[in-house]
């Protein structure tokens, strides 16, 4: 019993659903020819919405409302537009083997997928306590965020938990993300991490500082530089309370736990090449891996990133997944006319009514500018390596400022002077954007690439923040 396909998508997050758009837009397949095989049983959707738009209490975000690519302001992929297409959708299906020298895939009921493309999206899974040694996070109250499993379940327990207690473990995107959404439920919310401040892969302290004051005043306790080591349940199992390694002991109606997230690379290890220090699978600048016929993008992939002088990254952002399953589309159809990946690396958040972009790295010296205020924040940083911008952070900025950072960043801008930087704050980054202008020679109103690039990271961040309450009154489009 088996099916043979030309090209398959193995998993059904956001980059297969932007893989499926751009094979859709480009051709190069017959109905028929192209399918995508998911374990959900729904059609690729904006995963970031799940943090957002999903857990508002009202006016919430419910598919098919944020179907991809709406992320990117684009076509809302319904299970009918794959029809439409000749993309087969095999949906709640697992694969348990894979054999890339065969080209083939088992499913747990024993059909075998045949290909001769195959794009590796399976993204990446949510840790688990138990792979530290925590026992019982199987509780009907303690909730993770990965899909849309997991965001009904956290909808249901803060439904049954409002003016009581939540403890959020980790202080990361999905720990802020959710204390964010549990507060606007009107739910009491705690946060435990063991760094010493939120964000800890990418805010400076000061950056830090003032997030955290921000949420302490929503009502948010914040308890650093600590882990949990065991939960109180009452006779039903359900966690009363949370133990910390300190002693302390915090009552608890429910459980968020982000203690972050591992690439699904399991069905491929010993035939496909695996980057030893970011345990993705890795590709080239065509994001083709070690066997000529396999791609990998999104989470599970780790690819060279030119702005880094090539070094080998793992991304886990919904920008990212969606660019670089474009760009292994492209290099599947058309290998000659397809350039390596030049991707700039882009991060963002809203919560309440605050929000951030990020690009580059942060790696170097950091300079602060900018107004670090409760009432109205607009601020920033820029990390700068060897006299050159390396990354750059603004909180509060309008999108030709986020366009203007991206180019310092994308351009390596150089610094001669780090307390005159400090002072200019976002006037340098738009001195660069005007410098960029002029050496290509653009007119007013036109762009280049990589602003272009900034642009669609801006609306995309928009869109999804927005997701929920526009989809929530029933609308498609925003």
């Amino acid at each position: 019993m088996g099916r043979a396909f030309v090209y398959v998508i193995l998993g059904g997050g956001v980059s297969a659903g932007y893989a499926a758009l751009e094979f859709a837009r480009r051709g190069g397949y017959s109905r028929g020819e192209l399918c995508i095989i998911s374990e959900e049983a729904v059609a690729p959707y904006e995963r970031p919405a799940l943090s957002k738009g999903y857990l508002l209490p009202e006016g919430a975000a419910r598919l098919p409302g944020f179907h991809t690519c709406v992320g990117a302001n684009d076509e809302l992929l319904t299970p009918k537009w794959y029809k439409e297409q000749g993309i087969e959708l095999i949906l709640g299906t697992k694969i348990i083997s894979a054999d890339v020298r065969r080209k083939a895939l088992v499913t747990a009921v024993g059909e075998t997928i045949s290909y001769k493309t195959l794009i590796i999206a399976t993204g990446a899974r949510a840790l688990k306590l138990e792979e530290f040694g925590i026992q019982g996070s199987d509780a009907e109250n303690i909730c993770y965020l990965r899909n849309i499993h997991d965001a009904d379940k956290l909808v249901n327990a803060m439904k049954s938990c409002s003016g009581g207690n939540a403890v959020v473990i980790g202080g990361g995107y999905i720990g802020m993300e959710c204390a964010a959404a549990l507060v606007t439920n009107k739910i009491r919310v705690t946060m435990v991490f063991p760094e010493k401040h939120c964000m800890a892969r990418l805010f400076t302290p000061r950056i830090a500082e003032y997030y955290e004051n921000y949420y302490t005043l929503k009502g948010v306790t914040f308890v650093k530089g600590t882990v949990l080591t065991s939960f109180e349940k009452d006779a039903t199992g359900k966690v009363t309370a949370v133990i910390l390694k300190d002693g302390k002991r915090l009552r608890a109606d429910m459980v968020v736990v982000g203690i972050g997230i591992r690439a699904n690379t399991s069905l491929f290890e010993g035939q496909l090449v695996v980057s030893m220090v970011n345990d993705g699978i890795k590709v080239n600048g065509q994001m083709q891996t070690s066997e000529s016929s396999v791609y990998a993008v999104g989470d599970v992939a780790a690819f060279p990133i030119k702005l880094f002088d090539g070094d080998v990254r793992r991304l886990e952002h919904v920008d990212s997944a969606r660019r670089t399953a474009r760009h292994a589309v492209s290099a599947i159809l058309e290998p000659a006319k397809t350039r390596d990946i030049n991707y700039l690396p882009f991060f963002y958040s809203r919560v309440f009514t605050l929000s951030w972009q990020f690009y580059g790295d942060n790696v170097g010296e950091v300079v602060h500018f900018g107004e670090f205020t409760n009432s109205s924040p607009r601020f920033g940083a820029y990390w700068v390596n060897k006299g050159r911008i390396t990354g750059a952070f603004l909180e509060g900025g309008s999108r030709e400022e986020y366009e203007a950072i991206s180019v310092a960043v994308g351009r390596k801008a150089k610094v001669t002077d780090m307390a005159e930087l400090g002072k200019q704050g976002l006037a340098f980054a738009i001195q660069e954007s005007q410098k960029q202008m002029s050496e290509t020679g653009l007119a007013i109103g036109e762009k280049p690439t990589y602003v272009w690039h900034a642009t669609a990271a801006v609306v995309a961040a928009v869109s999804i923040a927005a997701v929920g309450y526009w989809y929530g009154r029933k609308r498609r489009r925003w």
